[in-house]
C-alpha cells in the first residue's frame, strides 16, 4: 500500500466519532476471535445503522457520512445482498496497516 493510501487510512481514523465507529463495527464483525469472519451484520447495514445510532447517540445522517468516509479510505465494504447491503471490515487494509507499523 502506498503511503498515500495510508495517509488516506489515517485521516478516516482521525476523527474521534468515526475512530469510535470503526472500533464498534470491528467489535461486531468478530474479528478479534476470527480472522475470516468479517461481516458486520448479517442483517445488512440497516440494522448496522440502528445499532450504531442508539450505541454513539448520533444522527443517521451523520453515521451515514462517517460510513461513507471509512468506505472511502477502503476500511470498510459495502457488497449487495439481495434487496440489502452488507457491510465488511476490509482485513486487507487492516494487515497493510499492520505491516506499515512493523
Amino acid at each position: 500500500m502506498e503511503t498515500a493510501e495510508l495517509a488516506k487510512v489515517f485521516k478516516a481514523l482521525a476523527n474521534e466519532q468515526r475512530l469510535h465507529l470503526f472500533k464498534l463495527l470491528y467489535e461486531w464483525s468478530g474479528l478479534e476471535d476470527s480472522p475470516e469472519s468479517g461481516y458486520v451484520s448479517c442483517d445488512g447495514v440497516e440494522k448496522c445503522f440502528t445499532k450504531a445510532c442508539c450505541s454513539l447517540d448520533l444522527s443517521r445522517s451523520t453515521i451515514s457520512h462517517h460510513l461513507k468516509e471509512l468506505q472511502n479510505s477502503g476500511l470498510i465494504t459495502f457488497t449487495r445482498n439481495g434487496q440489502c447491503f452488507v457491510c465488511k471490515i476490509n482485513t486487507e487494509v487492516l494487515n497493510e496497516i499492520r505491516n506499515f507499523l512493523k
